[in-house]
């Protein structure tokens, strides 16, 4: 009877110890709640923009709406003067004539190509431009002349600089006048814009065929020399632009065509 009670003691000891050592090995996992609603993130703040058109009460409300009407035409206009009044006409087309000359058909992209063409004009006709920017634009943003006056300016640079492309054929611009009835014109003063305009495209036009043609000549005989040397060895279905396009490629890198090449365009608007 003694053993047992003891017996009993002891697995009571040892429960309370155990007991013990789970109440350190795991402590209480309970966490604090809260029942507050969380605020809302901040929305991102749009600026409202209003564009209101009403009548106009006096008479500078209506030389503004026409002088923002005529800048908004300008600005639509951009891309075509700058293609049509510029440089970048020409060095367009005799680019494309030497892609075509080389046998290229998708190397360099086109867009490459109306990059460089861009960045050449900008090169050519930057002392243009900065003639524009100081007589025009600088004196337009200070106040100091009206838009009528900075057009005026602005297009002087403009009309030299196209004039001087026509100096020695000076034919296209006779050309326009006669077509509109106009007298022949003495000076450059005597020529309108819109008769100048025209005539300096059809000019452009006609140079960069030349340069083009003048271009193609040396690879028509590398082309002419590799089909005869292969209908000699009878490869009558192997393509000659096959064969003569590495060809070409040799000979316009070890000319430095590149560079030939953008020397003359540049030399050719001096």
């Amino acid at each position: 009877m003694r053993a047992t009670v003891l017996g009993l003691v002891g697995v009571l000891v040892l429960l309370g110890g155990g007991g013990a050592l789970y109440a350190q090995t795991f402590p209480d996992m309970g966490a604090s709640g809260t029942m507050a609603i969380p605020a809302p993130p901040v929305s991102p703040v749009i600026p409202f923009i209003d564009l209101s058109v009403r009548s106009p009460e006096t008479g500078q409300e209506v030389a503004f709406s026409l002088q923002l009407l005529l800048l908004i035409t300008v600005l639509s206009l951009a891309p075509s003067i700058i293609i049509l009044m510029t440089s970048f006409l020409r060095i367009s087309i005799v680019l494309d004539f030497i892609k075509r000359a080389l046998s290229l058909q998708q190397v360099p992209p086109n867009q490459v190509i109306m990059g460089i063409s861009l960045f050449l004009s900008i090169f050519i006709m930057w002392p243009t431009f900065e003639t524009i920017y100081e007589q025009a634009i600088q004196p337009l943003t200070a106040g100091t002349i009206s838009i009528e006056t900075a057009y005026r300016e602005a297009e002087g640079p403009l009309r030299i600089f196209m004039y001087r492309q026509m100096r020695n054929h000076p034919d296209n611009i006779r050309l326009f006048m006669a077509m509109r009835g106009l007298d022949r014109p003495e000076t450059l003063a005597d020529v309108p814009t819109y008769v100048l305009i025209p005539a300096f495209i059809l000019n452009e036009l006609t140079v960069a065929f030349k340069i083009g043609i003048l271009l193609f000549i040396p690879f028509i005989v590398i082309d002419m020399v590799v089909a005869s040397a292969l209908m000699s060895m009878g490869m009558i279905m192997l393509p000659p632009v096959m064969i003569s396009m590495p060809f070409k490629l040799i000979l316009f890198i070890l000319v430095d065509g590149w560079g030939l090449l953008t020397d003359q365009l540049v030399r050719s608007f001096v």
